[in-house]
């Protein structure tokens, strides 16, 4: 597809947006609903849609030409439901701020796999840009530390959090290698409905009917939210360059973090304001700065290798 970079960035800006926003919705939720059970209505209402647009548009994907592609379909489907699950799960110890700003160990889990995989070389850039999330994390934790050696939860939150983000890796690699094959919206299909079906023993569908008028609205976000976020991050992939658009997902944490003021100042009895200092402000920043730095680092260090 022709280049189109403002139509690209304005996908990746949606996707931004909605991985940023979406967090705090789903914590509304899970105060009635279990985790996987809110993982199920979001993989249902998302594979509807795709079978129903692909299906329309005849391009549902063909198995009888890439059926050696199963396995890479059940590594997907384990990859995104473990994210999905366990981020959802995260969000019941930790606030969406600090839940979210692990995002990028996922981007520099792709770098590590693309090392062994195909054969990619770890640049200066990246090295430095994982330097600098590490340090970011410190920073943004920095008034929590005695938290991890308390019985309060938070450390397990961080850590479903943290491993969230890194088994997403595994479908990232499977999407990867699926895309010699499938288009990215077939992908998704097949990732959706494999994750469907994950979940779907475990799914507690009654517990819908206990949502409050607030809860239900968030739940039909994050079911939107779905469709929409993954969607939109196709549509940039596709008119946008990889390194840019990755530059654009780097804001994820800074859009929670300016939702959660948001929605705090919109709504203070249904949402909380980050619990967050100064120096954890700046630790998300240098996050996001290595991020991008490792995302487009090439290009500002020419002569790394």
């Amino acid at each position: 597809m022709k280049q189109q970079p403002l139509l690209g960035f304005l996908f990746a800006l949606i996707t931004a947006m909605a991985w940023g926003s979406l967090p705090i919705a789903l914590k509304q939720v899970l105060s009635v609903m279990t985790p996987q059970t809110i993982v199920w209505y979001r993989f249902a209402v998302a594979s509807l849609a795709l079978l129903i647009l692909l299906g329309y548009k005849k391009k549902l994907p063909q198995f009888s030409k890439g059926g050696r592609f199963i396995w890479l379909v059940l590594i997907g489907v384990a990859g995104l439901a473990g994210n999905f699950f366990l981020f959802n799960s995260s969000l019941n110890f930790i606030d969406p701020s600090s839940a979210q700003i692990f995002i990028h160990f996922s981007s520099f889990g792709m770098l590590i796999c693309g090392i062994f995989v195909f054969k990619e070389k770890l640049g200066l850039h990246q090295k430095i840009g994982l330097g600098l999330l590490l340090a970011g994390l410190v920073l943004f934790f920095n008034d929590k530390l005695e938290v991890f050696k308390g019985e309060s939860g938070y450390l397990t939150g961080v850590l479903l959090s943290l491993t969230a983000s890194l088994v997403w890796v595994a479908y990232g690699m499977a999407q990867k290698l699926m895309l010699r094959r499938f288009s990215s919206q077939q992908i998704l299909l097949m990732m959706y409905f494999g994750c469907l079906l994950v979940f779907t023993p475990v799914a507690e569908f009654s517990q819908v009917r206990e949502l409050s008028p607030l809860a239900f609205g968030c739940l039909v976000y994050c079911c939107l939210n779905t469709l929409f976020g993954y969607g939109a991050y196709a549509e940039a992939l596709n008119r946008w360059e990889v390194s840019k658009v990755s530059v654009v997902i780097t804001l994820v944490p800074l859009f929670t973090i300016f939702f959660a003021h948001l929605a705090h100042y919109v709504s203070p009895d249904n949402f909380a304001a980050p619990e967050l200092n100064m120096i954890s402000y700046i630790g998300a920043f240098v996050v996001v700065c290595g991020a991008i730095l490792s995302a487009i680092g090439h290009k500002l260090l020419p002569q790394s290798k």
